[in-house]
C-alpha cells in the first residue's frame, strides 16, 4: 500500500486523486499541500486526507507518508524533488519534469544520488490504445518505425499560472509538446538518440508571452523522424491523436473528441437546468457533443499509477523515469532554440544512456539477383504490374506478370 502526499489542490491533482483511490483500491492520498490553506483543506475533506498544510517540506516529510506526487506548477517542481531526495521519499512527478533541461537533469542527479524511486507521471503514454499500439509495434508487426505522429491541440489550460511564462517555463511545447515527444520515442525507441529539431512556433492567438501554437521535427540517429503537432488556439474540446508508419504497417490513433461515443442535447430539461461537465476541454454542453465513457482510464491514469506502484513495491523502474522527462525536455530545448533560429538545432544531451552511433538500416527488398523491388500491384485492369530498380545501372523499370 502506498500512502501518498500530494502536492497541489488543483485540476491534475484531483485527477490523480481520482485514479489513486480508484485503480488498486488500497493506496491513499493520506496528506494534501497547496499553497492556500482553504484549498488543502478543501482537498482533504473531498478525499478523506488526513493530514493538510501550506508547508510543502512539512507535508513531504510526515511519517505516514511514503511517497510524493508532485502535482504542481513547472516552477516548483525542482524545490519539491530536492525535499523528497532529503527526506528519502519516493517520487513521482507530472508532466513536464522541468522547465528545461538543465533543471531536470538536477532532479535526475538528485533523486539517483538519493537512492529513491522516482517516476515520470506521462499519462499519455499509459493509455489503453497506445499500450495496445506499443505492444504491437515491439512486436515487429510494423517492421522498422521510420514516422511517428502526435497531436495535441486544445483552447488553452485551465490555470492561471500555465499562462505565465516565468512559471510556466513556456507554453504549448512545454505543456503539449512533452506528451507527443515522448510517444514518439516509444514508437521509435527509447535508446535511440534524438539528435536534431526543426521548430516553428508562433504566438498567433493568445496575448501572452509564450507560444500558443506550434509544429516540430525530430530527427533520430537512426533516420526517424518524431513530429508534434500542438496548440492552445483549437477550437472545438481536446484533440488527441498519435500516428505510426513503419516499413511494414501503419497504426492511427484517436484518443479523445471522436471516440465512437457522440451524442446531441439541447441543454434543457423538464427542470430547466442544462448537462454540466461533458469531457477535459469539452467547449460546450449543448449540440454535439463527444463523451468520453472513462475519463480516468482512457487517459492512462489507471495504468500509470498501477505501473508505480508496482514497480515502486517490486524494486524495478517504471515504464517511464525521470530519465525519460530529462530527454524530453533536452528535445524541447531544441525545440524553442529552433523556433528562434529558424534551422536545424542540436538536442544537448550530457547524459544519454541508450545505444551510440546507429545508423539508418536498409530495407531495399531484392526482387533477384539483378534488380531491387519497389512495387507490386494489381491494376484497375487487372495487370499484376512490378516496379524494378537494376542495382548495377539504377534503371527504373516495370513489367507484368
Amino acid at each position: 500500500m502506498q500512502k501518498i502526499a500530494m502536492l497541489g489542490s488543483g485540476f491534475i491533482g484531483r485527477f490523480y486523486a481520482e485514479s489513486i483511490h480508484g485503480q488498486r483500491s488500497r493506496d491513499r492520498v493520506v496528506a494534501i499541500y497547496a499553497r492556500r490553506e482553504e484549498s488543502a483543506k478543501k482537498f482533504a475533506d473531498d478525499y478523506g486526507c488526513d493530514f493538510w498544510s501550506s508547508n510543502m517540506e512539512e507535508v513531504i516529510a510526515h511519517p505516514d507518508v511514503n511517497m510524493v506526487c508532485i502535482a504542481l506548477p513547472n516552477n516548483v517542481h525542482e524545490e519539491a524533488v530536492m525535499l523528497c531526495a532529503k527526506h528519502k521519499k519516493a517520487v513521482v512527478s507530472t508532466k513536464p519534469l522541468g522547465r528545461n533541461g538543465a533543471e531536470a537533469l538536477r532532479m535526475l542527479k538528485a533523486v539517483e544520488e538519493a537512492g529513491i524511486f522516482a517516476g515520470y507521471l506521462e499519462d499519455l503514454c499509459y493509455t489503453p490504445k497506445f499500450l495496445k499500439s506499443l505492444e504491437s509495434v515491439k512486436n515487429g508487426s510494423l517492421g522498422r518505425i521510420i514516422w511517428a505522429k502526435s497531436r495535441e491541440a486544445h483552447p488553452g489550460p485551465h490555470s492561471e499560472w500555465f499562462w505565465d511564462i516565468e512559471q510556466a517555463g513556456g507554453g504549448c511545447i512545454l505543456d503539449l509538446g512533452c506528451h507527443c515527444i515522448e510517444i514518439s520515442r516509444n514508437f521509435i525507441g527509447k535508446d535511440i538518440k534524438p539528435v536534431e529539431v526543426m521548430c516553428w512556433a508562433d504566438t498567433q492567438v493568445k496575448p501572452i508571452d509564450a507560444e500558443d501554437h506550434a509544429i516540430a521535427l525530430v530527427k533520430y540517429e537512426n533516420g526517424a523522424i518524431g513530429q508534434f503537432e500542438v496548440s492552445w488556439t483549437f477550437r472545438g474540446g481536446m484533440d488527441l491523436r498519435d500516428e505510426v508508419m513503419g516499413t511494414e504497417g501503419t497504426i492511427w490513433i484517436n484518443n479523445f473528441l471522436r471516440t465512437g461515443f457522440e451524442m446531441f442535447t439541447t441543454g434543457q430539461n423538464p427542470d430547466g437546468a442544462g448537462e454540466e461537465y461533458v469531457a477535459e476541454k469539452a467547449e460546450s454542453n449543448t449540440g454535439w457533443l463527444f463523451p468520453v465513457g472513462d475519463e480516468v482510464n482512457d487517459l492512462g491514469y489507471n495504468h500509470m499509477f498501477t505501473d508505480m506502484f508496482n514497480s515502486v513495491e517490486k524494486g524495478n523502474e517504471p515504464a517511464e523515469t525521470f530519465y525519460d522527462g530529462y530527454i524530453v525536455n533536452a528535445v524541447i530545448d531544441a525545440a524553442y532554440k529552433s523556433a528562434k533560429s529558424k534551422l536545424w538545432e542540436k538536442v544537448e544531451l550530457p547524459v544519454w544512456r541508450g545505444r551510440e552511433g546507429v545508423e539508418k538500416p536498409s530495407n531495399y527488398v531484392s526482387y533477384n539477383e539483378t534488380h531491387y523491388l519497389i512495387k507490386q500491384e494489381v491494376t484497375h485492369d487487372g495487370r499484376n504490374k512490378l516496379i524494378l530498380k537494376d542495382k548495377a545501372t539504377g534503371k527504373i523499370t516495370e513489367q507484368d506478370i
